[in-house]
Parts: C-alpha cells; structure tokens; sequence
C-alpha cells in the first residue's frame, strides 16, 4: 500500500492507495473520522474498510483531511473537508479512468462527508457508513438519497444514538428505488472496541452480495 502525496484545494494531501490489477477495476474511497478527536486515515475501522475494498480488487485510497498527518492546511468545519474527498476522488479516477463503478465508505464524521460526496458526484454507485453522526449533523440533503448502501451502528453507542441512525436508515429506505441495509451490533460503543470484527463481517457479506466479481 503505497503512500502518496496529491494536490487538494489547501495543498498536499496525504494518503495510502492500492491500485488494483485490473485496468478497468472499479474505485473506492474511505474517509475517516473527525480530525479534531483524533482521527486519521489509520484509524482501525477506516483501516478495514480499505482493506474490505482492495482485497475485492478496487483501487482504493484513503487520505487524511487537512491538517491531520501530513496533509497541509487546518479544520474547516465540514466545507473543506468535503473540498478534500472531492480532490481525492478526483486524483483516483484520474489514475483510474476506466473505472467500472465508484463506491464511497466512511466512519461517523467521515460517513457524513462521503454522503454529502454522493449527492454531489452521480458516479457514485455504492456507500458504506459506519456510525453516521446522525443526532449531530443534518442529513436532509439526502433527498433524494442516489445510491443504495449499508449502514452499520452500535446500540451503546453514547455519543450517536442508536435511534437516531435508525431513524435515518428508515428514512433513506423508503425512498423509491433505494435500498439501506441497517445493522445493529449489539453492545458496541461509537468506536466498535471489541466489536470490529462484528462490523468487518457485516461489511463483507454486504459487499460481497452487492458486487460483481471484480477479479
């Protein structure tokens, strides 16, 4: 998994990407959690969603936001961030232009900025969120949600209840011609300690029930 460097709207951006074998491969992207409570692209649920993706032959990148890591600049709220997946998606697909799908995952912070990814960017065929922040930001813009995709949250969660998550699952799925499968694990908190496998199993049989042998 090599690192690179790419250009984003407040300069370099730092990340780890693993091109797959196949020309026309389809890509994913994976955002990590909030910069300023210390997450980074090496996050262990970020890690795995990376890995979920590669190992079914995307090119797969995941990046740090803007002052996290190497990546230059500093927190901008959301806007900016957003600003960031979207160069990132961009440098992707510039080295993969024969992309056959495009699929986008996040953990909390990260899953909001992948969903305000999607209603921007119609190529976008698949999501995965895990632990949406759905009690602390808005998630109205989904409207009308683009993609189907998986939802994964954890019922002692104390900082994103698990009812607000449901409720957005809910929400999102009765939308004509989408589908949201919602998982529960149970006794996990807003970090699946304990529980990451438990999610990692819930990743994979989605994946593997949503995509077309990519290898």
């Amino acid at each position: 998994m090599p690192d690179v460097i790419f250009n984003g709207p407040e300069g370099r951006l730092e990340g780890r990407y693993q091109h797959a074998k196949r020309d026309d491969a389809p890509v994913a992207l994976i955002l990590h959690p909030h910069p300023q409570h210390g997450g980074t692209m090496n996050n262990k649920v970020v890690y795995s969603l990376y890995h979920s993706f590669s190992r079914r032959g995307f090119s797969t990148l995941r990046f740090n936001f803007r002052g996290v890591g190497r990546s230059q600049g500093s927190f901008d709220s959301g806007l900016g961030e957003l600003s960031d997946a979207a160069a990132a998606l961009d440098w992707m697909q510039g080295h993969n232009p024969n992309a056959t799908g495009c699929w986008i995952a996040g953990f909390s912070f990260g899953a909001w900025i992948a969903m305000q990814l999607m209603m921007r960017r119609p190529e976008i065929n698949g999501f995965i969120a895990i632990a949406p922040p759905a009690s602390i930001h808005d998630f109205s813009f989904l409207a009308p949600c683009p993609a189907s995709g998986l939802m994964v949250h954890g019922d002692s969660d104390d900082i994103i209840p698990e009812e607000s998550v449901a409720k957005l699952a809910d929400k999102l799925g009765k939308q004509k011609n989408i589908t949201i499968d919602y998982n529960v694990v149970k006794g996990c908190d807003h970090f699946f300690r304990d529980h990451l496998e438990t999610m990692e199993k819930h990743v994979e049989k989605y994946l593997d029930a949503n995509l077309q042998p990519a290898e």
